[in-house]
């Protein structure tokens, strides 16, 4: 959502105005129909800012062929989708090659997907943060899904320590939404880097969280 030709100026900027994380984007234009940055770029922006938490949250196609150049260029967080593995094989031994590599497991689902297709994984500690995708992956600036708030519920209740993200369509005005429902990371691109006041916009997320 930010402005890419001025990528460091613009991350150091938000975190400047109180974001905790960065969410770094990744599609490959196959498992969703688009296209973004890559390992080059977060590369560069882990010079740009050592301390900074890189959130990558990859949109692929075999997502395990990634894990080792990802750790590389300074992922702090490795999210991949459930939608992209085989089966429930594949997904654990991702996620303890992901750990293995130094990086933060995390597991994303597509609005149609159950959310109870990953319970497994936070049950036997392979995850630490579920994505629950309140927008379809591909595209920033879409309207948020209210109808996937039960997922993030489903989640809380049985897992009350895990760390519950929420990507799509976040605002001011629907983080409470998302609070309440028990998410407690928030992904808010456009409505954080195409604001007015954007340290005004983060600190009502926050404050809603």
């Amino acid at each position: 959502a930010c402005d890419f030709t001025r990528l460091g100026e613009e991350s150091k900027d938000v975190l400047g105005k109180g974001a905790q994380w960065l969410h770094f984007d990744v599609m490959d234009g196959h498992f969703v129909p688009n296209m973004s940055i890559g390992q080059p770029v977060l590369g560069s922006l882990r010079k740009a800012l050592p301390d900074a938490y890189l959130d990558c949250h990859l949109m692929v196609s075999e997502p395990g062929k990634w894990v080792d150049d990802y750790a590389k260029n300074g992922a702090s967080g490795f999210t991949f989708h459930i939608e992209a593995v085989a089966g429930i094989d594949e997904a654990k031994d991702l996620c303890r090659a992901i750990k293995a590599a130094g990086m933060r497991p995390g597991v994303s689902v597509k609005p149609k997907t159950p959310v109870d297709t990953v319970f497994a994984l936070v049950e036997e500690g392979l995850v630490e943060l579920v994505l629950v995708m309140t927008v379809e992956p591909g595209f920033g600036g879409q309207k948020f899904m209210e109808d996937m708030m039960p997922k993030c519920r489903a989640l809380r209740e049985k897992f009350p320590e895990l760390l519950i993200e929420v990507d799509g369509g976040i605002d001011a005005g629907n983080a409470p939404t998302c609070a309440k429902a028990g998410a407690n990371v928030m992904v808010a691109g456009t409505s954080v880097f195409k604001a007015a006041d954007r340290a005004a916009v983060i600190k009502a997320i926050h404050e809603a969280a």
